[in-house]
């Protein structure tokens, strides 16, 4: 089977390289801009009412996957399930990062932990268990 999916934007930020970008969303405090094609445009349609979103996104410089790696700075191997390794069998990766304002088809956000040209795959509401989210 064979899945094909296509980008909805990409992230615009100053982190250039993969060896500069956060290990994590969680310790990040790197801000950056989503841009959504102006095809998508249309489904931002109130997505100013969250505070958080989940991002859905391409790891475009993965040199592919093994297994087994070890983590930053890690001295023990692990699977690349149980760590945030970008290099997977499918690339994918996913940030909760703070919606900062929304202008037009750009999203401004915080606690980036891409690089520069990331293409977007899909945007969805953060909803944690019994927390508001404006």
């Amino acid at each position: 089977m064979e899945i094909i999916m296509k980008p909805i934007g990409y992230v615009k930020c100053d982190i250039k390289e993969r060896h500069q970008a956060p290990r994590h969303c969680s310790i990040s405090d790197r801000e950056g801009v989503i841009e959504i094609l102006p095809q998508y445009e249309e489904g931002l349609y109130r997505i100013g009412e969250r505070s958080r979103i989940v991002v859905i996104f391409n790891f475009h410089k993965s040199k592919g996957s093994p297994l087994q790696q070890y983590p930053s700075g890690g001295k023990r191997r692990k699977g690349v399930f149980s760590i945030c390794s970008p290099d997977r069998p499918n690339s994918i990766g996913m940030s909760v990062l703070e919606l900062l304002r929304v202008e037009g088809n750009k999203l401004y956000v915080k606690n980036i932990d891409m690089i520069d040209g990331t293409p977007v795959l899909d945007i969805k509401p953060y909803k944690p268990p019994n927390v508001d989210n404006k």
